[in-house]
């Protein structure tokens, strides 16, 4: 679906862990490609039907393609360069919430 585009520069790879799982992906792709390229799909599933999310608009405006990268919750996989060593984990169900904000008000 996806194809590079011909640049002549060489193309130095990476590899990043996904689930537990290494994956080879190209310097400089983000990691939202780099997922794609590596046939990880779907990202995620919805809360609250378990319906399978990908990415949709490559460009961080969608929130479709939420990740967990390097222990940080909800990142954007398409706005994020891939690099060497890079911790992944699809998110699986909902996300969890505070039991209650510092100031004692219930959650929004």
């Amino acid at each position: 679906m996806f194809r590079p585009l011909e640049t002549g520069a060489p193309e130095r790879a990476i590899t990043l862990t996904v689930d537990g799982q290494a994956v080879q992906a190209r310097e400089g792709d983000t990691l939202a490609i780099a997922l794609l390229n590596a046939a990880i799909v779907p990202f995620r599933h919805t809360a609250l039907s378990g319906a399978p999310r990908a990415p949709l608009c490559l460009m961080g405006v969608c929130f479709e393609c939420l990740v967990e990268v390097d222990g940080r919750p909800n990142v954007q996989a398409c706005m994020v360069p891939a690099r060497e060593g890079m911790r992944v984990r699809l998110p699986r169900g909902a996300r969890p919430m505070p039991a209650s904000h510092p100031d004692g008000a219930p959650p929004r």
